[in-house]
Order: structure tokens, then sequence, then C-alpha cells
């Protein structure tokens, strides 16, 4: 039990890596807010990098259990992976908008019509005059993070019925730390004046999520059982 709770050097580096990311994104904020949206917030910058490293390793990590566990467990759990691995790659794809600025893509012309930055992505959309992203994917995500967050744990700690339904649904459940890591991440990025906070909410909340999926309360049940004696 005592080494479940002890942090991995992978998850001390994370950490320590996603704290040096919002404060050095806090500081240059107030110090320099030009800096700060031009330079490290800026779209195809460094901040946006991380948030899409993070989405796509927790990609390969979700679909490292799908290959590992597909012949050992439910169809429930393989679609909630399924699920969790397909949404981090969209996500991963939205946030450069697949590559359009890498590769100097033109967006097509419903894009440059209904697209807010004229890119080829969803959550810039603009729907009867208001946007998709503040619609859908940060309302939505808000109300999401909070049952994840706090909901899930809760209930999987209250009940051993819920608690059996949760493994068996595959559903990794965060650990206190990773919890109040991101009841950090929210309490200190409120402080920024930049409205490229975001950005930096975005990175760590996506690098706390990866520590989530890979290092989750209910890890056993993303192990696979030796079944080479029977």
């Amino acid at each position: 039990m005592s080494k479940n709770k002890r942090l991995s050097l992978f998850e001390t580096a994370i950490l320590i890596f996603t704290s040096l990311l919002v404060a050095v994104g806090i500081t240059a904020s107030w110090i320099s807010q030009n800096w700060f949206e031009e330079v490290y917030a800026v779209e195809d910058g460094f901040v946006e990098w991380v948030t899409v490293f993070a989405l796509l390793a927790t990609c390969i990590i979700a679909s490292r259990y799908l290959f590992k566990l597909s012949s050992q467990r439910n169809w429930l759990f393989f679609a909630t992976i399924f699920f969790l691995a397909l949404f981090c790659f969209f996500a991963a794809g939205e946030e450069i908008s697949w590559g359009q600025r890498i590769f100097h893509i033109q967006s097509s012309e419903f894009f440059k019509e209904k697209n807010a930055q004229g890119e080829t992505n969803l959550h810039n959309l603009v729907v009867n005059g208001k946007k998709v992203n503040k619609l859908i994917f940060s309302q939505l995500l808000t109300v999401a993070a909070v049952l994840f967050l706090i909901v899930l744990p809760w209930l999987y700690k209250k009940s051993q019925k819920i608690k059996q339904l949760i493994n068996y649904s595959g559903i990794p459940v965060p650990r206190i730390y990773q919890i109040m890591a991101c009841i950090g991440l929210f309490i200190l990025t409120t402080i920024s004046p930049s409205g490229k906070k975001a950005e930096l909410l975005e990175a760590g909340g996506c690098l706390i999520f990866m520590l989530i999926v890979l290092f989750p309360q209910n890890k056993a049940i993303f192990r696979k059982v030796d079944t080479s004696e029977d």
C-alpha cells in the first residue's frame, strides 16, 4: 500500500515541470504581458506544444491499454478506453488545427466563413454568433472536470458496488495529489491578467490528466493478468 502512495520519479518530474510552466507563465503575464501572449502562449508556441504532447502521450497510453488488455477485459472497458484514446487524439488535432499552420494548408470556404480564426478546426466555429468553444468545449469540459475530479473519487470510496462498476467500466480514478494539483492549477491561473491564461490551464490540465491515466487510484485494473500457469 505504501508503494502505491509513493510518487514515482516520472510523476515527480511532471509535477515539477507543470509547476515551472505555470509559474513562468503567470510571472511573465504580469511582467511582460506582450511577451507572454506573443511568445510563450502564442499559437504553435511552447505552451501549446506542451498541451499537444500531453494529449498525444495520453492517447498512446490509452492505446497501449487497449492492445495489452484486449483479451482480458469486457466490451465496456474496451469502449471507455477507446473513447479516451480517440478524444485525446481529436483534442490534439484540434489544438494545432490538424497541422494546417504547420503545413501552410488553406482553409476551405466553409471554415473561412464559419470559423472565428478562419482555421480548420471545430472548437472555433461560430454558431448563431456564439463560439462552439465557449458553448460546448469550455462549459461542458468544466462540468466533466468537476464530475471526474470530485464526484467520481467520492463515489469510488462511497460504495463497493459503484467501485466495482467503475473498475468494470475501465474509468481511471484520480488520486488525491492529482485532484489537489488540478485545483491548485485552476486557482493559480486565475491570477494572471492575460486573456490567454487559459493556455496555461489547458497545458497544465492535460499534463495532470496524463498522470491520472497512467497512475490512477485503480491502477490494478490496467495491469495484465498472467495466465501462463493456467
